[in-house]
């Protein structure tokens, strides 16, 4: 199974140390921001092709090669077009920090602690036109300790949850050739838009 990653950063260089050796996976191409970028610099040393999108919010169908069967999203703020998404067999996933529909947004993790949850999660949902609104494709829960901070909960729970998630769910497309896609329950659904 051919898989395009698209992020950046530390989460994005995790997700490719935990693809590369998924049975039966192979990484065709990374799409980033920046050629200096974590995730390129990671892909370059392991001889995978790197791209480099010019619009920072926006993957288009072009930065997609032929022939890929998934599309994985690791720490990108960027909107992949439906043209894009089309272009891979599987379509594309994503992680959330967050039990989706709960925390949609950018913030997720802080809006746990700024709303003081107790639970705390992480969703692989499929990527769609609306933001953190696909099908879900797998979840898992852990508990909030009292007074963590957001980057306490991500680093000691949401990443490594985020890693393990993606590793399952994109082994298993590899395996099966399908992904589980269940509905968001939308009235349950809240924002997370950026703290100031």
């Amino acid at each position: 199974m051919n898989v395009t990653i698209v992020g950046s950063r530390y989460f994005g260089q995790e997700v490719l140390k935990a693809l590369v050796d998924v049975k039966d996976v192979v990484i065709a191409r990374i799409v980033t921001i920046a050629p200096d970028d974590r995730l390129a610099l990671a892909g370059a040393a392991r001889g995978i092709e790197v791209v480099v999108h010019p619009d920072p919010h926006l993957v288009t169908a072009e930065h997609i090669p032929a022939g890929t069967d998934l599309i994985v999203t690791a720490h990108s703020h960027a909107r992949i077009t439906p043209e894009a998404l089309a272009k891979s067999r599987l379509g594309g996933i994503g992680y959330h920090p967050s039990l989706l529909p709960r925390h949609r947004g950018i913030a997720a993790v802080e809006w746990t602690i700024k709303e003081g949850d107790p639970i705390a999660g992480g969703s692989i949902y499929h990527l769609a036109e609306r933001m953190d609104a696909g099908p879900l494709a797998a979840q898992d829960w852990c508990f909030v300790r009292k007074n963590e901070t957001a980057r306490e909960l991500w680093e000691r729970a949401l990443a490594p949850m985020g890693l393990r998630l993606l590793r399952e769910v994109v082994g298993a497309a590899a395996a099966t050739g399908t992904i589980p896609a269940i509905p968001q329950q939308e009235e349950f659904a809240t924002r997370a838009p950026m703290l100031k």
